[in-house]
């Protein structure tokens, strides 16, 4: 077994070496576009049952958007549906013979979390400005700004230890297992990691909306701030 701090390097590409998680991870994006467009093609007003199932997905990631975030789901879905998708995929990937989720590989964990950190700023900004989400480092008092700064980045790293500690652990733990024991025995520990997947791509994609949240939120000017 690997460590998971090593890569293996299959080939190049100039300068550039292209690793097994940077293959895995091309070839769920293609399977994931190919099957978005299987899905979503030729919708109907008086959907059928396939239809009718990915509106209730949408319905439900909806509703946890609603609930968690207190806005509109029409900005976010995108990103934090499409976020939900690739972790869980990535995650249950270990199921195929031979492939190591990527993300129980710390660049993968490491890209992922930088895009949470670069949509905070992004929605941050479309939400207040410029000026407002800079603004919100100084909230509730100028003092605050560097805690707030520090705060910002943790929040990011927490996402990526989060994520990384428990998808590596599980695959180390069926791969000991396996090599111990056979075959037929950590069927109940996959069952496990299958269960750990899916809770680690809910947490991620939750505590992502609470960070968006709470930057759109602090970024936009105070409504009553003009009232007293």
């Amino acid at each position: 077994m690997n460590s998971p701090l090593e890569t293996a390097v299959l080939f190049w590409i100039g300068p550039v070496p292209i690793t097994q998680p940077v293959v895995t991870t091309w070839v769920m994006m293609a399977m994931i576009v190919a099957g978005c467009y299987a899905l979503t093609r030729n919708l109907s007003l008086h959907p059928g049952r396939r239809q009718a199932a990915l509106e209730l997905l949408v319905t439900v990631l909806d509703t946890q958007i609603r609930e968690t975030m207190s806005v509109s789901p029409d900005r976010y879905r995108t990103f934090l549906g499409g976020l939900f998708l690739f972790i869980l995929i990535a995650n249950w990937s270990s199921l195929v013979p031979g492939v190591e989720p990527p993300t129980a590989n710390l660049e993968t964990d490491a890209a992922l979390a930088l895009l949470v950190f670069v949509a905070v700023i992004v929605y941050g900004i479309r939400a207040g400005g410029v000026g407002g989400y800079l603004r919100s480092f100084a909230m509730p008092t100028p003092l605050m700004i560097p805690l707030n700064l520090v705060e910002t980045l943790t929040r990011s790293f927490s996402l990526l230890i989060r994520l990384f500690g428990n998808i590596m652990s599980g695959v180390f733990i069926i791969g000991i297992v396996l090599s111990l024991a056979g075959l037929f025995v950590p069927i109940p520990f996959m069952a496990l990691d299958l269960l750990t997947g899916l809770v680690q791509a809910y947490i991620f994609t939750v505590l992502a909306m609470v960070f968006i949240a709470a930057a759109v939120a602090e970024s936009q000017p105070s409504r009553d701030s003009g009232k007293d």
